[in-house]
């Protein structure tokens, strides 16, 4: 939790790094975003292909188990469908791409931030861009700090669905403590994120 609340506090610290107009010329570069990017693509690839065994986690898995991301993008991208009436002047492909990041605030925001500034224009876009982000960050913390509850009320592969890609890596460890046998929702929970995490460049390149 510590970890999150310093991105989210360095997300607030950008902001006013910003207004503040004193960020050097070279963060403000158009390519910056997608070098640091794809650094950190890298280094989850690295770590999946050192720390886990991949084979082993398929052979565990429960055939029904494994359609849980399929669910988790479909009910996602209903939900974020009904965006269109409250995000006023915002479509339907608008709001699908919000909802497209799966709590992946990073690649999501630089992939909608790039892809839609030719059709919004770099404010339109850098905005759709920023609600992307605060909603995957939202996202995010309500996985983190909502689990124990989620888990009580609606079985225990609630959380990993709402963590989305973050049921692999960052909500881990509170989704096996506060599920019933939760040592058997790892290879589920693992697989969860890489699909979800897969699925992201794909669905935001199809909405835009």
């Amino acid at each position: 939790m510590k970890e999150n609340l310093l991105i989210l506090f360095c997300f607030v610290a950008g902001i006013g790094l910003g207004l503040s107009q004193q960020a050097p010329e070279w963060l403000h570069g158009h390519d910056l975003p997608m070098i640091i990017l794809s650094l950190l693509i890298l280094q989850v690839g690295i770590s999946l292909g050192a720390g886990t065994d991949l084979r082993q986690i398929a052979r565990s898995l429960n055939p029904r188990m494994s359609l849980l991301p399929l669910f988790t993008i479909a009910g996602t991208l209903l939900f974020s469908a009904i965006g269109v009436l409250l995000l006023h002047g915002r479509n339907l492909s608008d709001c699908l791409l919000v909802g497209s990041g799966f709590g992946y605030y990073s690649l999501s925001s630089v992939l909608i931030a790039d892809l839609k500034s030719t059709t919004l224009g770099v404010q339109g876009a850098t905005e759709l861009a920023t609600v992307a982000l605060l909603a995957n960050v939202i996202r995010e913390m309500i996985a983190l700090f909502g689990t124990p509850a989620l888990a009580r009320l609606g079985g225990r592969l609630v959380p990993i669905s709402v963590a989305g890609i973050n049921s692999m890596d960052v909500c881990l460890p509170m989704i096996v403590r506060n599920s019933s046998r939760g040592e058997e929702l790892i290879p589920i929970a693992i697989l969860h994120g890489i699909v979800l995490e897969v699925s992201v460049p794909i669905l935001i390149n199809a909405f835009c």
